[in-house]
This record gives C-alpha cells, structure tokens and sequence, in this order.
C-alpha cells in the first residue's frame, strides 16, 4: 500500500482519481457488452454508461495534462495515453493534447491551427449540412474537428513524423470498427455514444471563456497576454452543474468550476469546490446557471457553427467590458463556442 501511495500526487487521489479509472473502465465494458444486447431497454443504458465512461475518462486526460494525479509527468502520460484510446482522441499524441492545452493556460488564450469557423465560411454548402445537422443536435461541427484528429498527420504539415504512428492507430481502431459494422446496430448506438460524449464536452465548454481564438499554434512569437492573471480570471466562467448539490458535479469532474481551475491548474478535480468557494464564494451570481446554460445550448445551436472568428490581435479583447460575457450568459444572451475541445490538439 505505501508504495502505490507514493505513485500518487496526494494520498486522497489513491481513492479519488482510483474510483474514476475504475468507473471509466467497468462502465465502458459493460456499455460496449450492452449494445450487443437484443433488449432495446439494455441498449439504451449501455449508451449512457459507454458515453459517460468516455466523457470521464476525457477528464481524467485533463487531469494526467496537469499532472494532478501520478507524482512523476511520465506516469501521468501513460495513464492519458491509455484513456486516450478508450475516448477515441489516440491518433495524435498525448504530449500534443498536453502542450495545447498548456499554451491555453500559459498564454490565456485559445491557441489554434486549423480556423474552423472560417473554413466553415468559405464553403457554404458543407456549412449548411452542418447547421442542419447540429438542428438536429448532431453535433457536426465536432465532428468535423474529430476527423481533422484522425488524419491529424496527414492534415497538419508539423506532424508529418507521426504518419506511421497514425497508420498504425487508424489500422487498429479501423479493425476494430470493422468488427463492429458487421453488427450495423452495435456500430449505430456506438456512434451516438460517441456523439453524446461530444455533447457533453461541447456543452462544458462552450461557455467557460470568451477569448476567442489566434492561429498561433505553431508560433514561437510571446503570447501578448502571457501570465496575465487578471485578464484570465476575468474571462474565465464558472458552469457547475448546481452549487447546492455538489456531488452532482462529479458527472464531469467538477470541470465546471472554471476558474478555481485556472485560478491554480495543479488543484486536482476533487478539491476544485472548495478552492471555487475560496476564490469566488458561495455566491449563485458568479456562476452561470444550469438552466441558462441549457438554454443557450437550445437557443443557439445553429448560430455557434459561425459564431467568433480568429483573431490577429488581443487588443479588443483586453478592452472589453469584463463583466457583460457573464451577465449575458446568466441571461441565456450569448451564443457560446462550438470546438474548443482539449481533446483536439489543433
């Protein structure tokens, strides 16, 4: 015992991040044994565990980037690179996921490569088939970023050395897909699984900042708001599911609780409630209720495929009234950001 506990950051994180591995890894396999299941009732269940054990594991990627769960950044690489492959984000890198993510705390700011909304803008026949799509709460703008992630080195000219890496994940994950579409039902409830854990993750991040996003990437230039922590705080967003309830945050590892997570990055998913009442308080009009928030996700569903654009510059950006985003969102005003994914490393 006293040597796993001194695998892990804290002693707490034995039991905390322990139950999450644990849950991500039972439900996945009893949600991928349920959809071969004739009973449609089964099905239905199976899709929510497979989807909620991808989300979490998701997160708990979120966490091995920060490090907060191992002591040493090679144990929690190797725990992201496992979960990577059951959340279906293994045809990159982790150590891409971890630096994209990195550039977006270090940088205060949406670092990116690829410029969906105006690719999006440029072709406005696959634009429209994604609105349709996502009025139908497909979530094809997503879709469209998980694709780029799949041929990610033959896409992004900087990854080219991954190429073999890649072939070798799309011929193994392929294989396995191959073996499912034999059973088109099971390869059809896979897919909204999928899709429903995309949703999920969508619905988190569409409104914890207002940023933007630059295509600076690949750039070696100083982010010009690098280090502000006043910028950062605030135009970062708090969304936790209910602050009455906080057990119910655990849905998503309390991701809601923005900026207690960037306030400190290494404070891991379990103490972020209370860091959140350190900084914040207790106060409900810090927050964005839940309510709102589903009602944005209702509302503007359609006008988030084009919403924001990619900026030159952050100099509006550190102008701007610091206050209306979070005013706007507590009234369900503002249409929130589709893409921001930490999964998708572009």
């Amino acid at each position: 015992m006293k040597q796993i506990l001194k695998l892990f950051k804290e002693p707490q994180g034995v039991i905390y991040h322990g139950l999450a591995c644990v849950y991500v890894l039972v439900m996945y396999v009893l949600g991928i044994a349920g959809l071969f299941q004739i009973n449609w009732a089964i099905n239905f269940v199976s899709i929510l565990c497979l989807a909620h054990a991808m989300t979490i594991s998701a997160y708990m990627i979120h966490e091995c980037g920060h490090n907060t769960i191992f002591r040493t950044n090679e144990a929690n690489a190797r725990l992201g690179k496992f979960l990577m492959w059951i959340c279906g984000a293994c045809y990159g890198t982790f150590e891409d996921v971890r630096h994209k993510h990195f550039r977006h705390h270090v940088d205060n700011d949406d670092v990116a490569w690829f410029d969906h909304t105006g690719f999006l803008r440029r072709h406005s026949i696959l634009r429209k088939a994604v609105e349709v799509c996502e009025w139908f709460y497909i979530p094809a703008h997503d879709l469209l970023m998980h694709f780029i992630m799949v041929f990610t080195s033959f896409i992004i000219p900087q990854r080219r050395d991954q190429r073999m890496r890649n072939v070798l994940v799309i011929m193994i994950r392929g294989g396995v897909f191959t073996v499912l579409f034999l059973n088109p039902k099971v390869a059809f409830l896979y897919a909204i699984a999928y899709m429903l854990m995309m949703q999920i993750l969508r619905f988190m991040d569409a409104l914890q900042h207002d940023y933007g996003y630059h295509l600076t990437l690949f750039s070696k230039e100083p982010a010009p708001l690098k280090g502000n922590t006043q910028y950062e705080q605030a135009h970062t967003f708090s969304n936790p599911h209910t602050l009455r309830y906080e057990c119910l945050n655990w849905l998503t590892l309390n991701f809601g609780f923005h900026n207690a997570h960037h306030a400190r990055p290494i404070v891991p998913w379990y103490r972020l409630p209370e860091l959140h009442r350190e900084i914040v308080g207790d106060s409900p009009d810090l927050v964005i209720p839940f309510a709102a928030q589903l009602k944005i996700f209702h509302k503007f569903r359609i006008a988030r495929v084009v919403y924001g654009e990619a900026r030159d510059d952050t100099s509006q950006e550190m102008n701007q009234n610091e206050t209306s985003f979070l005013e706007a969102a507590r009234k369900a005003e503002v249409p929130g950001g589709n893409a921001a994914s930490f999964l998708t490393a572009f």
